[in-house]
Parts: C-alpha cells; sequence; structure tokens
C-alpha cells in the first residue's frame, strides 16, 4: 500500500469475517493540562530522544555489601520489561555483591506467591502489581514491614499517598518502585495528519475524530481485549471523569454497588465506542483476541501504514512503539485521556516491591528500589516513570517520558489509584474471572449493559465477602 501523503480519503478493503485483522486518582487537572501541552509536540530534530539516560547512576544511598547472598525477585514482566528491570538488579548486584535470580510469575501473581508460600519457598522480593494483592497478603501475615534504612528512604523520596498505597493497618510494607499515568492515549501522528483528524480533548470529539478516521479507511481504535485488565482501565477513566472522586472511591470500596446508576451511565459511555464494530481494529472478536503488546504495534507498525490510528494506555506503551522503530514525539505522540464529564480524568496505577523473607538481603534490596539510584537506572531504558520526586528528571531518556513524570511528581497526594488494583485479587485481578472476565464479555456484547452490571456485582459481592472475612 503506497503511503499516504494527502489527507484525501483512502479506500477501506472489504472485512470478511473469517480474514479480519486482530487487533493493563485523578491528578489535579492543571497537571492534566500541562502533560497535553508537553507532549503533544516535544520532538526535536531527533524526535526528543536525548541521551540523557545514558548518564553515570547516581549514588545517593549506602548499601551492605552481601556477597554469598543470593536473592529471588518476582514480577509480572517479560520482554522489554523484564529486560529493563533485570539491569536494575544488576547494578544492584555490583553494589553489593550478591547474586540475584529474577523469577517470572506470570499474570496471576496471587496464585503465584501463594504456591510458593505453601512449599516453603517463597521470593525474597516481589513487585505486586496491585495494593490490594499487597494487603491480602499482609493481612495473611506473608509481608515483612520495612526496616528503618527502607522505610527512611520511602519517607525521604515518595509523597505519603504512595507510603500509604504500599502500607496495611498503619505499617510500612512496600515501595512503588514502577508508576504510571493510565489515562493516555497514543497516536500515529501520520495516520491523524493524513485524515485530516485533530487531537480531541472531550469524549464526543474523541468519538468524532474516530469516525473521521474509520471513514478513512483505517481502524480507529486499537483495544487489548485479550488482556482484561485494560478493559478495567478504559471504565476507570471514564467513571472517574464522569461520576467524580467520591463515587470512584465508593465504587472501589464497594460501598457504590455495580449495579448503580453512575455505572449505567459509564458502560453506556463506554459502549459508544465498543458498540461501534468500525471504531475498533479488528471489530469487536479481533479485539477480544488481542493482547496488549500487540494492540500497541498495531497503531505503530508500518508508520502510515499501520493497522491502526490509536491505542489506550500509560506509558508502558513505549517500549512496544520503539519496538516498531516509530520515534516517540515525532512518529508516535499522545494525548491525555478525553473528558467525559467536566474534568479530564488520570488514573494512576504501579506496581509495589515487597519482602517475603527476613533478612538484611531483602530489606537492602527495597532500600534500593526506594532510591533514586534504582529508578535512574530504568529511567534511562525507557518505557518507565516514578514518583520518586528525589530522581532527576535529566535520568529519562525523552522530553515525553520527562513531562509524563513531571505530572505524576509534582501531584503529590491529588491522585486516584487504579481502581481494579485496589480491588480483592479475585474480583480485579484474575485472568478470566471477576472484572477482568465480566468486561471482555461486555466488550463481546456492549449492548447488555444491566447484564455486565449484575455479573459484576456478583462478583464483587463473593470478593468483598471473603477478602472481610
Amino acid at each position: 500500500m503506497a503511503a499516504l501523503r494527502t489527507p484525501l480519503r483512502r479506500a477501506r478493503a472489504p472485512r470478511a469475517a473469517p480474514a479480519r485483522r486482530r487487533v493493563r486518582g485523578a491528578l489535579a487537572v492543571a497537571a492534566a493540562g500541562a502533560l497535553a501541552l508537553t507532549t503533544a509536540g516535544c520532538a526535536d530534530d531527533h524526535g526528543g530522544q536525548r541521551e540523557a539516560g545514558a548518564q553515570a547512576v547516581p549514588h545517593t544511598v549506602r548499601l551492605p555489601g552481601l556477597a554469598g547472598q543470593h536473592l529471588k525477585v518476582t514480577a509480572v514482566w517479560t520482554g522489554a520489561e523484564q529486560k529493563s528491570f533485570t539491569k536494575v538488579l544488576d547494578e544492584f548486584a555490583r553494589r553489593t555483591g550478591a547474586r540475584v535470580s529474577f523469577v517470572p510469575s506470570g499474570d496471576d501473581m496471587s496464585a503465584f506467591i501463594g504456591s510458593k508460600v505453601a512449599g516453603g519457598d517463597p521470593p525474597d522480593v516481589a513487585m505486586l502489581p496491585q495494593p490490594g494483592v499487597l494487603h491480602e497478603f499482609a493481612r495473611k501475615g506473608w509481608l515483612r514491614p520495612l526496616d528503618p534504612e527502607a522505610a527512611g528512604q520511602l519517607a525521604k523520596n515518595f509523597s505519603k499517598g504512595w507510603q500509604d498505597l504500599g502500607s496495611w493497618e498503619g505499617r510500612r510494607y512496600g515501595v512503588y518502585f514502577k508508576a504510571g499515568n493510565k489515562s493516555l492515549i497514543w497516536y500515529n501522528a501520520k495516520i491523524f495528519d493524513a485524515a485530516g483528524a485533530e487531537v480531541p480533548r472531550t469524549w464526543p470529539e474523541f468519538l468524532r475524530a474516530a469516525q473521521l478516521i474509520a471513514d478513512y479507511g483505517v481502524d480507529p481504535v486499537s483495544v487489548a481485549g485479550a488482556d482484561g485488565w485494560t478493559l478495567t482501565d478504559w471504565f476507570e477513566n471514564i467513571y472517574l471523569s464522569q461520576a467524580g472522586q467520591e463515587k470512584y472511591d465508593g465504587l472501589t470500596r464497594h460501598t457504590v454497588k455495580w449495579t448503580d446508576p453512575s455505572v449505567t451511565q459509564a458502560l453506556t459511555t463506554l459502549a459508544q465506542l465498543f458498540g461501534k464494530r468500525e471504531l475498533l481494529a479488528g471489530g469487536n472478536a479481533g479485539a477480544l483476541r488481542t493482547q496488549f503488546p500487540t494492540s500497541v504495534t498495531k497503531a505503530f507498525a508500518g508508520g502510515a501504514d499501520a493497522k491502526a490510528a490509536m491505542v489506550y494506555e500509560g506509558e508502558i506503551c513505549v517500549p512496544n512503539i520503539t519496538a516498531t522503530g516509530a520515534v516517540v514525539g515525532k512518529d508516535a505522540k499522545v494525548f491525555p485521556f478525553p473528558a467525559v464529564g467536566a474534568e479530564r480524568p488520570v488514573v494512576t496505577g504501579g506496581d509495589v516491591a515487597v519482602a517475603l523473607r527476613p533478612g538484611a538481603a531483602a530489606q537492602a534490596l527495597m532500600t534500593f528500589l526506594a532510591s533514586p539510584d534504582a529508578a535512574a537506572v530504568w529511567a534511562g531504558q525507557g518505557g518507565f516513570v516514578s514518583a520518586n520526586r528525589s530522581l532527576d528528571l535529566s535520568a529519562y531518556r525523552d522530553d515525553t517520558l520527562r513531562s509524563i513524570a513531571k505530572v505524576l511528581v509534582e501531584a503529590g497526594d491529588s491522585f486516584r489509584f487504579d481502581m481494579s488494583d485496589q480491588a480483592p485479587a479475585s474480583f480485579g485481578a484474575k485472568p478470566g474471572q471477576g472484572e477482568w472476565k465480566d468486561l471482555q464479555d461486555f466488550l463481546q456484547n456492549p449492548s447488555d449493559v444491566a447484564g455486565a452490571q449484575r455479573r459484576l456485582e456478583e462478583d464483587a459481592q463473593k470478593a468483598y465477602r471473603t477478602y472481610t472475612n
């Protein structure tokens, strides 16, 4: 297919079903606006990709010698994320003399850790993707509180809100090493320009831009429906913007039920996208077969001839974007999730480090992860932002990530964390069940809002009842 050079409409190929291509707290409004201003046009002659992250890793924290000790560390990360995190562990090993092994957990961290604890061989440190899992593990007595050194680094480098997210019943257990702004939509600048689309600020504008791109001949939105966690993020952004912080907090705690009219309204709004087959890359069936990495590459592989124009998720998209050869800030640009209600939402997420074994080695790693030294290692690799307020922003390798991180740090405690990540794991963090499965069913049949609400409420009741007993 020839490269696009003009904003003329491109002929859409027939969509025979058998051949259809397949397509994881609100911050201050001013901060969201700052993101819009600083990320959409930050590319210089090199696409804004400065090698600031290649600078020497800072040494701001003293670590003990751990020669002869072996630590096992687990996380859900694979691919580029695993490779970057391994560099962090390598730096820790270099400084301490310890031997560190990375053990991938798979998506079901709760089940993985549970089996290891039952077998008497838990990892020394785990990177938990949900605070709800941290609370569950702390309640079961599986976690070790931070020692004074690690707690001191945490207090020095993180706002109280992030410290509280890693706590249970007043005790500090976790360090939010990797954070995220989960209210970003990345777009293919060449396709936007060729289709004559403009960056939207509101949900109606977003739908109009998507329709314009569909009419031009490109599938507008790539949705990773095979990974149910991405669907929870779609819902949360709409719900936070439309229903507000108080309702968001209530639904998170399940003091607001999933059958509440506010949920009806949010799902009905989401159905404006999910219910129009031509707006989804590969249609609904294709979206349900698409995993997160593929959803990103669909929007950028091939440049102007990519299979989709937009993809939703946070800065975790960056490694998959760069793998296609697209330049962040030039070929791949970003805008904040459009306002559905009065304000644009920004939902945060993150992975929290916790110690499951006693001893100086595990606590030393926790201390390192709470320091800016560890964050600087991954920041230099890309695909990462940190809520560590002591990390020099020059550590980030490009202007886009630098801007996203600046918004996150300057927000202080005024944020809302990912709702599903705060829920009991059996509801908000399990492949094939609970919220993940219910929203996949909704993506398959977005006209059944009432049925989706009923299933969500039934699953939430079971999970929260078990969680509180």
